[in-house]
């Protein structure tokens, strides 16, 4: 009996120890599971909100960056409506100026003009009397219709080369005449005046004196080969006296400029009519370099008694003559260093015998060249015959200074000048050239 409650006692006992043993285990799971729950409700604690923070401040950033530049933006167009304003007022203050500036001019205009010319006169010299028809022939004069939106001027003054003022003297002297009577027979000073740079020369108001007994002149063609008479030159200024003593000039001794060209029975009978493969072009070899008949009007600078032009007649091709003080078929009276009178692109030929050489400065003669470039039509002409130079200079200057032109060679001969001795190493060349078509 009492075994028997000893067992069922051992037995609630252990089943009691079995259901706490069960219970701890579950209260163990428990707070295992709670410290996991914990640990991952710290960890998302602590993580999800910083990036979200992060994120949130980011986008607040860039809306404030975004703000600022607005303001700014609006800022500068203040700015530059401010300007525009200072700007249009500032070109209504510019335009009343000028209207106050010109009629300033107006009101000034003849004492400004007075004051120019004694100073002018002071600044050539003080003890030169400066004449009124000096004055007059240099300008300025007011536009009889005012102001001249082309010229962008009311007064004009005349051409008149800069280097007349460096010889006042004598400018002076060729503006002194009456006016309205006949002009001095003054053709010397005329051509030192231009030779120094005074070119052009200020015109004058007088008539030239003309020649006594002056007698119709031979008819074309006979014109081109017959020495004109006497009647038909002023003679004053020149030794000879007539025609006869110039073609005689060609037995006196020595060398001078137009020995022999005033002998048209003579050298000058044939000159340019035969070419020797040297030198000496023939101006129907040169004519046959171009399709016939496109060589029409050119010009030769310092052509004498017109010869080359009257050659170049014979074959329709119309010459001008530049000169000083010999005759030309169409002559005009321009030294070489003045500009040429003609447009840009319009002669077919250009042709210069002794006169280009190396007595010309070299600048002066390369603006010269240009200057032929320049009035030639494109495949135009330039024969350049018997330019005179040394050999030194040769290849050193002048060859270099054709090709920086542009000038295209067609023909070129050089050979030395023996007539003084070799040791003077003196050359000519002549050179047949082509401006380009492009």
């Amino acid at each position: 009996m009492g075994s028997g409650a000893d067992q069922d006692f051992q037995s609630q006992r252990e089943q009691a120890h079995q259901q706490q043993q069960s219970h701890d285990k579950k209260y163990k799971l428990k707070m295992l599971l709670l410290v996991i729950i914990t640990n991952l409700l710290t960890i998302y604690i602590f993580t999800a909100p910083f990036y979200f923070n992060l994120s949130v401040y980011s986008c607040t950033s860039l809306l404030h960056d975004l703000n600022s530049t607005k303001s700014q933006l609006a800022a500068s167009h203040s700015i530059i409506a401010k300007l525009l304003q200072k700007l249009s007022s500032t070109n209504l203050l510019s335009q009343a100026l000028l209207i106050e500036l010109t009629r300033q001019h107006d009101e000034l205009s003849s004492t400004n003009r007075a004051h120019e010319s004694i100073k002018l006169g002071y600044d050539i010299d003080s003890r030169i009397h400066i004449p009124d028809e000096l004055m007059l022939a240099i300008g300025p004069h007011e536009l009889p219709l005012g102001y001249s939106p082309q010229m962008g001027s009311d007064e004009v003054y005349p051409p008149v080369g800069a280097g007349c003022f460096k010889f006042p003297e004598e400018l002076v002297q060729y503006m002194t005449y009456d006016i309205g009577d006949q002009c001095p027979v003054d053709d010397v000073l005329v051509q030192r005046l231009m030779l120094k740079g005074c070119e052009p020369l200020p015109r004058r108001r007088c008539r030239p004196k003309s020649p006594a007994n002056y007698v119709e002149p031979t008819p074309f063609p006979d014109s081109l080969w017959a020495t004109p008479p006497d009647t038909s030159i002023i003679w004053d200024p020149y030794t000879c006296k007539s025609y006869r003593c110039l073609i005689e000039g060609k037995n006196a001794p020595g060398y001078f400029d137009c020995k022999n060209c005033f002998d048209l029975k003579g050298r000058e009978k044939s000159q340019w009519l035969f070419d020797d493969g040297g030198l000496d072009y023939g101006i129907d070899h040169v004519l046959n370099t171009k399709p016939h008949g496109t060589i029409r009007i050119g010009l030769d600078i310092g052509g004498g008694t017109a010869t080359f032009a009257a050659r170049m007649r014979e074959r329709n091709v119309t010459i001008i003559t530049s000169t000083l003080n010999l005759d030309g078929l169409i002559p005009i009276h321009v030294s070489v260093a003045q500009r040429l009178p003609f447009f840009e692109n319009t002669l077919d030929i250009v042709h210069s015998m002794h006169i280009l050489s190396n007595w010309i400065p070299e600048t002066m003669l390369e603006f010269t060249l240009y200057d032929i470039y320049r009035v030639l039509r494109p495949g135009g002409l330039f024969w350049l015959d018997h330019f005179f130079c040394l050999g030194s200079q040769l290849n050193a200057t002048y060859i270099p200074m054709l090709d920086r032109i542009g000038f295209k060679k067609l023909r070129w001969n050089d050979s030395r000048k023996l007539d003084r001795g070799i040791h003077k190493n003196e050359w000519y060349f002549s050179a047949l050239l082509e401006k380009p078509m492009k």
